[in-house]
């Protein structure tokens, strides 16, 4: 399909209407997670709605804090659909696995911390739990790897 020049997209407006930053958009060029897009006459590059697509995906994906690499194998999958999608689930569960962690970690330290607050007794620092706590990392029960 061929795209018309009234179709194309200045990097402003590209980045404006995907929500992803002009810098940011050259370093997924760079890092080939977007494929440099043609340029106008005056060297300026121009987005197609492919390209919009393509950011919005890498944007969403981002936002589900999916790394770069995970990012680059998903959209090799996408840029793919007849492929299985076994990769993509494994790709999804690792990171559910990870987020999984992430909360139970900081589940950990809101317990922690309310332990630490409640154990204030609003005397003066020498006896405050917190600067105890914060001192002493045997008292805590939170303990990180």
């Amino acid at each position: 399909m061929m795209t018309s020049a009234t179709d194309m997209r200045a990097i402003g407006d590209a980045a404006r209407i995907s929500g992803v930053k002009v810098p940011t958009i050259r370093y997924y060029e760079q890092i080939g997670l977007l494929p440099a897009p043609p340029r106008t006459e005056g060297g300026r590059r121009a987005y197609s709605d492919a390209d919009m697509r393509r950011l919005s995906f890498i944007r969403h994906a981002r936002e589900l804090g999916f790394e770069v690499d995970a990012i680059r194998n998903l959209l090799h999958l996408q840029d793919d659909p007849d492929q299985p999608c076994a990769v993509a689930d494994a790709l999804a569960r690792e990171r559910l696995a990870e987020v999984e962690r992430r909360i139970a970690a900081l589940e950990a330290l809101r317990e922690e911390l309310k332990r630490m607050v409640e154990g204030c007794s609003h005397g003066v620092v020498g006896e405050c739990r917190v600067i105890e706590t914060l001192a002493d990392h045997g008292t805590c029960r939170h303990h990180t790897r």
